[in-house]
């Protein structure tokens, strides 16, 4: 049997909640290579919250002993790379939008030269999980374009199709996301005067709170919920609002595509391109247009069913067999570029037990 290269994928220590999105699209896009791949996969998950100086120090000197043949940085913890081999080094970035959101000029130039402009230039090839991430890194890092790869990222398993039947008289809509981006404000006053029950993921404010109870909206906030959860949240609505400003990705599209709910989201950033035809598109920043899209998907039945079989036709984008194909060939232009300058040590790897074969 021919030796297999190997290839480890680092992720970022998870959080006691909120910690899915990433972890449960490449664990099913690592299950998703054939098993006559070339390739040995192997997971390995850092032993370092990402906060502060001195663990994010720490998980680069880890990640530096714990280098592969391949290495893959998986997201949210671009700064790995920095402990890797520049010309055997994939790093996934899914969202700019931090460094846009800092005001403070000094942090800024800061967490900019730290989180992104350092790690793209130790990583041979980028891969942006949509064009407009990719636009962004262009913009932000002055990056090369053929440095950088669009390739999306899969849904988990875990959401299903979920037929129900659609409450007209008082639709339960799901919100998810109380970051300043998702747009909860917004959403509750283009929700003002409408017979229906608002569910909120994530923790609200006070300000949330004040907010809704001015507008006399039947809401329920829930928050720190176990996947598991949160994919009930998705079964038990009728309707998903995700209207946000701002998005790398826009998972939340893509779920509830998946769970067979019609769904509202931005004509902006990332949600045009990732929702195809299967979304009612609104302009974020004007309540009526929220307001408009929300009243049409609860009278037009036609319209809201469309909505729904285009989103399911979408989902085709996304499968992860094309995905994991996408990255096997992306691993291999990575080896082939490296091997002249590959050492035995380098091909080797070196591994810690917290290394899981696949």
């Amino acid at each position: 049997m021919p030796v297999k290269t190997t290839a480890t994928l680092f992720y970022r220590k998870p959080r006691s909640s909120g910690n899915f999105s990433i972890e449960s699209a490449f664990d099913q896009i690592m299950a998703s290579f054939p098993a006559n791949s070339p390739w040995k996969l192997r997971k390995f998950v850092s032993s370092y919250f990402s906060n502060g100086v001195v663990p994010r120090t720490k998980a680069i000197l880890e990640a530096r002993r714990n280098q592969d043949q391949v290495n893959h940085v998986t997201g949210d913890v671009n700064y790995l790379a920095l402990g890797l081999p520049r010309d055997r080094t994939v790093l996934t970035i899914h969202d700019c939008g931090m460094i846009d959101r800092v005001k403070n000029p000094a942090k800024r130039l800061f967490l900019k030269w730290f989180w992104l402009d350092l790690p793209v230039r130790r990583a041979t090839i980028v891969t942006a999980d949509s064009i407009a991430t990719r636009d962004d890194l262009i913009r932000l890092t002055a990056c090369d374009p053929e440095k950088i790869r669009v390739v999306p990222v899969c849904i988990s398993s875990a959401f299903v199709d979920a037929p129900f039947t659609f409450n007209k008289e008082c639709p339960e809509i799901l919100h998810v996301g109380t970051a300043y981006n998702k747009n909860l404000e917004r959403h509750i006053r283009a929700l003002a005067g409408l017979r229906c029950r608002l569910r909120i993921i994530g923790q609200i404010t006070r300000e949330h709170t004040d907010l809704l109870e001015r507008h006399q909206i039947d809401y329920r906030a829930d928050s720190n919920l176990t996947e598991d959860e949160i994919v009930r949240a998705y079964r038990s609505c009728d309707l998903v609002l995700f209207a946000s400003t701002l998005e790398g990705f826009g998972m939340p599209v893509l779920e509830a595509q998946r769970t067979g709910r019609p769904v509202i989201t931005s004509n902006l950033s990332s949600m045009p391109e990732i929702a195809g035809e299967g979304a009612c598109l609104v302009d974020p920043f004007d309540v009526d247009s929220i307001r408009c899209g929300i009243d049409r998907i609860i009278e037009d039945d036609a319209y809201r069913q469309s909505l729904v079989e285009k989103g399911r036709h979408n989902l085709h984008r996304f499968q992860p067999t094309a995905i994991a194909k996408a990255y096997a060939s992306i691993y291999e232009s990575v080896l082939e570029a490296a091997q002249p300058h590959d050492t035995t040590a380098s091909a080797t790897g070196q591994r810690t037990a917290q290394a899981k074969s696949v």
